[in-house]
């Protein structure tokens, strides 16, 4: 059975999740294949109605997917990230940055400013931040003015041009610019970090045969074991996929909850 795979991540993680279904094909013995030339939003339409069968995608987007009735997804993995902030887990971090010579040192500077967001429905960008300002006690008003971007990598060069004055970047993205541009380490400043959340997960159609959503379950989770394998998720710089559980993932429902309250 061919077999589509998507992501709803950033795009700079595509060429890994290419590789991956690459590894995918192989060790199936069957095509598999990398739907990424359509907006993502298109992509999130054919996976809903299971014309694509796996995807990574934000957790916020998978708990409001998987706790509707009769869900169509389940779990795959996660991925686990190298560096010592991730602490061999499969979680990751919202990293509020601002403009290396700005006078802001704080998240608490940032009251009054041009914050951006990503896009509602991203934890990282926005979710994780409605909750920080619930914690704070602050439902409403907290920066002067909110701009909704359309990507993290849109609101990283807007903090660049200065047209706004910080936002929250999803940190596997923030440290994969850092690598393309080593300028912007002397560029940018984290004022904060956010989390740690449960990071984006790997899910899969449940109309796919459980033989075979065990098998791509099993794929995963055994390749870094694989030298080929571990070769691909170096190049993502992740150690290795993770076996995660939905109750892994209450920490982003929880959030969600306490976020409603908020508006930016």
């Amino acid at each position: 059975m061919d077999v589509k795979i998507t992501s709803l991540q950033a795009e700079n993680a595509d060429f890994v999740v290419a590789a991956v279904t690459g590894y995918i094909a192989e060790r199936l013995g069957a095509s598999a294949e990398f739907i990424v030339d359509l907006p993502w939003q298109e992509r999130e339409s054919l996976l809903d109605v299971g014309q694509i069968q796996v995807g990574w995608m934000c957790g916020l987007t998978y708990v409001r997917k998987v706790d509707r009735p009769n869900p169509a997804i389940e779990l795959l993995a996660a991925p686990v990230m190298q560096g010592a902030r991730y602490g061999g887990r499969p979680v990751y971090f919202s990293d509020v940055l601002v403009r290396a010579d700005s006078r802001f040192s704080t998240f608490g500077d940032l009251r009054g400013t041009i914050w951006a967001y990503n896009e509602p429905g991203s934890h990282s960008g926005y979710n994780v931040v409605r909750h920080h300002l619930a914690v704070l006690g602050e439902p409403s008003g907290y920066f002067g003015r909110v701009i909704e971007s359309g990507a993290h990598q849109v609101s990283l060069q807007m903090i660049l041009d200065g047209s706004i004055d910080a936002s929250a970047i999803d940190s596997t993205v923030l440290e994969e610019e850092f690598r393309r541009d080593l300028s912007l380490r002397s560029r940018l400043r984290i004022v904060d970090s956010l989390g740690p959340s449960p990071i984006p997960p790997w899910i899969v159609q449940r109309s796919l045969p459980r033989d075979l959503r065990g098998t791509l379950r099993e794929i995963l989770l055994t390749m870094h074991q694989d030298p080929r394998g571990r070769a691909i998720l170096a190049q993502g710089h992740m150690t290795r996929f993770a076996h995660v559980e939905d109750s892994d993932y209450n920490a982003i429902r929880h959030m969600a909850r306490m976020a409603e309250s908020v508006r930016l």
